[in-house]
């Protein structure tokens, strides 16, 4: 799994994990455009699943304008194709974010387990 890096080391990440139910999409760190190719993935591999999306952002540490048009997009196109998506556990700098945007409502959250 790829991630933003500085120095060698993974400063942010986006995965996807498979569970019965529904798709977990994992963020963590920083957030920004060069997660591109793995919000991409993550997305594509949650709509082939086709079942309800959790996208847990517990961790993230930062996010940028393009982590929240991820968010969006995610939203948007899971919506479009049926699918229930859920925001879970946004950390401050996320929900604070998303909130100056005006986008806050638009993205249901559900808290789901204690933020680390």
């Amino acid at each position: 799994m790829l991630g933003a890096q500085q120095s060698g080391a993974p400063i942010g990440g986006i995965s996807l994990a498979e569970e019965q139910s529904h798709s977990v999409v994992d963020m963590w760190g920083e957030i920004d455009g060069a997660l591109r190719p793995e919000a991409s993935a993550a997305l594509a591999c949650a709509l082939d699943r086709d079942l309800p999306v959790v996208i847990d952002t517990s961790r993230v540490t930062f996010i940028d304008s393009t982590g929240i048009a991820f968010l969006v997009q995610f939203y948007t196109i899971g919506r479009e194709e049926g699918l229930e998506v859920t925001l879970r556990n946004p950390p401050t700098v996320v929900s604070d974010v998303l909130a100056m945007l005006g986008v806050d409502e638009f993205l249901g959250t559900v808290p789901l387990t204690p933020v680390r």
